[in-house]
């Protein structure tokens, strides 16, 4: 039997979310400098490919960007916002919660997208192909008491 994780102590919270905002910077320049050619796929994070989500900050109204790893469905651009299975959603998502409108960077090419998190359906549909891209995803919801969400990007209308 698999030993389940334990969820995060504040301070090991604190040490993973600033790591992470460090690590993320790095990914973000390295992956703007080369469209998309270094930083493609999210080292020690369990694989998988690269997108740049911009954001429009709920607090300072400037853009933000992360490093997060997508999975394409259709014309859809599939992010997941696990945070590594901390207690708490990544500071993104409710940035996307609160304005939609995202920009997501693949490569040199910039889209327009409007986001909204799965349902209960879509997520349950589409949790199998995330484990498929990268199977950490199954720890982090295992160490969190949050669901973690889902969140579909489609091309922006208009």
């Amino acid at each position: 039997m698999a030993k389940q994780p334990k969820p995060y102590t504040r301070r090991q919270e604190q040490f993973a979310t600033f790591g992470t905002r460090i690590v993320s910077r790095v990914n973000t320049w390295m992956y703007r400098r080369s469209q998309g050619r270094w930083g493609k796929t999210l080292v020690g994070a369990g694989g998988g490919p690269v997108c740049l989500p911009t954001t429009t900050g709920v607090k300072t109204g400037l853009p933000r960007t992360v490093a997060v790893v997508h999975l394409r469905e259709g014309d859809d651009i599939v992010v997941i916002a696990s945070k590594g299975g901390m207690p708490h959603n990544p500071q993104w998502y409710g940035n996307l919660v609160a304005d939609p409108n995202v920009t997501i960077e693949i490569g040199a090419e910039k889209l327009a997208m409007t986001a909204r998190t799965a349902t209960a359906e879509e997520k349950a549909r589409l949790w199998p192909r995330i484990l498929d891209m990268n199977k950490g995803f199954a720890g982090y919801q295992a160490r969190t008491e949050r669901e973690i969400p889902v969140v579909i990007c489609s091309p922006a209308s208009g």
